[in-house]
């Protein structure tokens, strides 16, 4: 079997850091963790996704401000901090006691299930329906990256720096690495024609999963998608290779959704953007993503047509990430400052992070995240309670 390759050019972005200081008060849900609450022994992890107090009342929230009298003036320069990336020895059965020592965040208070996150999680003034559909339609498409290789092409240090790179010099591990990412572009392809989709572009004129890779009679219908994720969570081809994609992966006891046919579109280091290329010919995975994403575009114009205008106003900044590793979190905030790198932008912010967020899409509220050639996505901590993006053209 072979299969067909087209090639394809990426835009050149320029690099120079302008700092734009903002600041402003939001309000952010305390009292709301549903993802490490009430942890009295370790046999109430196996119900990870269901602990917390099920009795409170999610009416009476109550929302502070605390996180936004964090400040940022101190951040000049290229802005490099600490990786979010969940490294576990043991693999998957130990992420859960990474979640309960956890020290960023103890108690994970800022978290909010995906199950019981609710319109009342968001500000006042921001509990909107279309905002928040958007929000669960993200979460749909947010997906956990594990990574078992480290490229041995890693740098040493961060470009234009002496800041020592993540996990470089670490390709003799074969440790677990987790970090999270987000679908976008999803197509339909037979035979190698787009049968639905945003754009006609496949490199293959036959279903190039790794079940159909060694059949002999590979699918003639698939579907590929692109996950955008950073840089330092999946660096190159050797790491992809070494790469699945959990999605779904709602709960606890969601059902194990596997996509492990992973190869890199482009990277971009300096920026800390990476983006993938992900097939399946399961109908039901393929089917669900096509009708997400269409979806997702829809109500995404309605939340930006009436946010753009106030974008600055209270800089909402929102999150979905797979924290540790474990299953997919909500976490609201606010943005801080706006970094111009060149005609491109990075965000720091209070949003809440852990390990295992990095790669996660950071959406600032009224910034357009649609055909833009990046994705906002989380790339790590500056100080506590201050995380900081990728770049992206937004």
């Amino acid at each position: 079997m072979s299969c067909k390759k087209k090639t394809q050019t990426d835009r050149k972005v320029s690099k120079k850091h302008i700092t734009e200081k903002n600041s402003t008060d939001l309000c952010f849900p305390q009292d709301t963790c549903r993802l490490n609450v009430c942890l009295k022994n370790q046999t109430d992890l196996a119900g990870l996704s269901s602990l917390g107090d099920e009795n409170q009342d999610t009416d009476s929230h109550h929302f502070t401000s605390d996180q936004s009298k964090v400040q940022s003036d101190d951040v000049e320069g290229q802005l490099i901090g600490d990786h979010e990336t969940q490294e576990s020895e043991g693999g998957e059965a130990d992420l859960h006691q990474y979640l309960v020592g956890c020290k960023k965040n103890p108690g994970h208070r800022q978290f909010i299930s995906v199950d019981t996150f609710t319109l009342k999680h968001l500000p006042k003034g921001h509990q909107d329906n279309d905002l928040y559909e958007y929000i669960k339609l993200i979460a749909d498409l947010t997906v956990r990256v594990s990574v078992k290789m480290s490229s041995p092409d890693r740098p040493k240090f961060w470009p234009k720096t002496t800041q020592p790179y993540p996990f470089s010099n670490m390709s003799e591990r074969r440790n677990l690495r987790t970090g999270s990412g987000r679908v976008r572009y999803v197509n339909k392809f037979q035979d190698g024609v787009l049968q639905d989709g945003d754009y006609e572009d496949t490199a293959y004129t036959e279903c190039w999963c790794r079940k159909c890779e060694v059949s002999d009679s590979p699918s003639n219908v698939w579907w590929e998608f692109q996950v955008y994720t950073a840089t330092h969570v999946v660096f190159d081809d050797i790491e992809a290779k070494r790469t699945t994609l959990r999605l779904f992966y709602d709960r606890d006891g969601s059902p194990v959704v596997i996509v492990d046919k992973v190869s890199v579109n482009y990277v971009f280091i300096e920026y800390d953007w990476c983006r993938l290329n992900c097939v399946t010919c399961d109908k039901t995975i393929g089917n669900k993503l096509m009708e997400i994403w269409k979806h997702l575009e829809i109500v995404r114009k309605k939340v930006y047509n009436k946010y753009f205008a106030s974008r600055s106003q209270h800089k909402l900044t929102f999150i979905v990430s797979h924290p540790h590793g474990c299953s997919k979190q909500v976490s609201v905030g606010q943005w801080k400052d706006k970094l111009k790198v060149g005609d491109n932008s990075k965000f720091t912010y209070t949003t809440c992070t852990c390990p295992g967020s990095s790669g996660a899409h950071v959406y600032c509220l009224g910034y357009s995240d649609h055909r833009t050639w990046f994705d906002l996505v989380h790339s790590g901590s500056i100080k506590p309670g201050l995380n900081y993006s990728g770049v992206s053209f937004v």
